[in-house]
């Protein structure tokens, strides 16, 4: 998301379009980025929601009120920032007009490379729009809260799901709808001799989690650490259902940006490598040194990766040992021993 998008969501305000919200009134901004700049003499209380903690932390060091889930309701005004996922966007706008007053108004902008259009077009097959705007290469729309049942249309259109009959996700969350084909590929090749306190980095929904559980006997407890808030309590609601008796924890946590104080046996992962459209590499060699530090003397990181990623010299340079163990046409699995 670029900062252009936040301007477009603002211009509105600053066209004369839309009335400046005054002191006294409360606005919520759901998927809210670092970087936003309020328009002069916009004086509602601002609510913020963003479930990604590298985001939540930037936004919470910039002096906002923010919240990893929706908190509150009656708002005056709401505000959603769209993003790539057409269903995240649509459960966004839901929850925009199920948190908003009667009378209350709701404004979406979004890129014109993530669909601001086709999301534009389907919301105002249910809703009568108020007006709209072209700026800053997106586009943004609004409407007064509807007092029909859109908010329930657009979740039944946008319902959890449970891949394979197990795990639960939702719209917005990576891979959601289906094992992703890498952490499938690591988990077909964790031993089983792994025992002790275990931990997943980058958890998600919690596929390699479940996995990890399931092929080895020895776990006294499993760590879960993911940045996407949503995700972690989805993965934590299926570790609870699946393997009540293990001892989890979750800790929703930028392994990049934070500390982590816990030492481990084992660490399995399958670390990101974009941002947003942007592939960064150190992304993952960040997250690879976080899990060196994280690990106890003679612990074992079992990570895959797309074949071309160069994560092998920083694994050289932070553990003791390393090796490939297996790799096919697009991933490969390597282990590290601290």
């Amino acid at each position: 998301m670029s900062a252009d998008t936040l301007k477009t969501l603002f211009h509105p305000f600053e066209a004369d379009a839309l009335p400046l919200p005054g002191p006294g009134k409360r606005a919520l901004f759901l998927g809210a980025e670092p970087g936003l700049r309020l328009p002069t003499d916009f004086g509602a209380d601002l609510h913020l929601v963003q479930g990604f903690r590298p985001d939540f932390r930037l936004l919470q060091t910039s002096g906002h009120t923010v919240s990893p889930q929706v908190e509150g309701e009656n708002y005056d005004l709401a505000f959603v920032l769209a993003g790539k996922h057409r269903g995240l966007n649509e459960l966004h706008i839901a929850e925009a007009i199920e948190r908003t007053c009667e009378g209350g108004v709701i404004v979406v902008a979004g890129g014109k490379e993530d669909g601001i259009a086709s999301l534009r077009k389907r919301t105002g097959e249910l809703v009568a729009m108020e007006g709209h705007l072209s700026k800053h290469h997106g586009q943004v729309f609004w409407f007064a809260r509807p007092d029909s049942d859109i908010a329930a249309k657009l979740r039944a259109a946008n319902p959890s799901v449970l891949v394979e009959d197990r795990y639960e996700t939702a719209p917005g969350m990576f891979s959601f709808d289906r094992v992703d084909a890498g952490s499938r590929f690591l988990a077909e090749h964790l031993p089983a001799d792994i025992k002790g306190h275990a931990a997943d980095f980058c958890a998600g929904w919690g596929y390699l989690s479940v996995a990890l559980a399931e092929r080895t006997a020895g776990l006294t407890g499993l760590d879960l650490y993911e940045a996407d808030h949503a995700a972690l309590q989805a993965a934590g609601r299926t570790l609870a259902r699946l393997m009540p008796d293990l001892p989890v924890r979750r800790f929703w946590h930028d392994l990049a940006g934070e500390p982590v104080d816990a030492r481990y046996d084992v660490i399995v992962m399958n670390p990101p490598f974009h941002r947003g459209r942007a592939a960064e590499p150190e992304l993952g060699a960040a997250i690879i040194r976080a899990a060196a530090k994280a690990l106890k003397p003679g612990g074992r990181l079992f990570i895959v990766a797309n074949r071309q990623l160069p994560y092998e010299r920083v694994l050289a340079e932070a553990f003791s040992s390393h090796t490939e163990i297996v790799r096919n046409d697009a991933f490969k699995v390597l282990l590290a021993r601290r």
